[in-house]
């Protein structure tokens, strides 16, 4: 990690209570749901980091505490800087508040943790989905999400298969 980007960091674990680390030599840090927003606008005005190139979430189910990661990637084109900033969200009906505020972009991807994820994001100015029809139940990159699937038909199995098919009614 590049002294520059050590600083940040540092900056953040003093003000932000942040966890530091490092993967596969880029930087992260952890950060409490409840400073998120706080730290975002210190990383935008202070830090210098004009983009929020990237929001998603993981899901580590059966894992409850944390059971999700939301993943901030932050840049900073000028100084040519990335930075990782991970927000663990314990149980099954999280919560989080929106750095839309600060980042506009974040919008769209917040809306996409919501429908994909189920992250309630609060304080958002729109919260509904944005790839799922409005009627949709559940959300599907849930690793809890009950997967539908047909098997595929093969040779070695295909009187198997083919006597489960429906079949229209006469």
């Amino acid at each position: 990690m590049n002294s520059a980007l050590q600083s940040i960091v540092s900056d953040l674990e003093t003000s932000f209570a942040a966890k530091a680390g490092e993967f596969r030599g880029q930087a992260r840090v952890i950060i409490a749901p409840d400073r998120i927003v706080e730290a975002a606008r210190a990383l935008r005005d202070k830090h210098g980091f004009e983009m929020l190139a990237a929001l998603s979430a993981v899901d580590y189910w059966p894992q409850r505490e944390p059971r999700f990661h939301v993943v901030y990637e932050f840049k900073a084109v000028a100084k040519k800087l990335r930075l990782e900033v991970r927000v663990p969200l314990n149980g099954d009906e999280p919560e989080l508040d929106t750095v839309s505020s600060v980042f506009p972009n974040a919008n769209w991807h917040e809306r996409e943790l919501w429908d994909m994820f189920g992250l309630k994001i609060k304080n958002h100015p729109d919260l509904r989905r944005i790839l799922m029809p409005e009627d949709w139940v559940g959300h599907p990159l849930r690793k809890d999400y009950p997967l539908g699937y047909e098997e595929v038909q093969f040779t070695f199995n295909f009187e198997e298969i083919d006597q489960r098919k429906p079949r229209p009614k006469d």
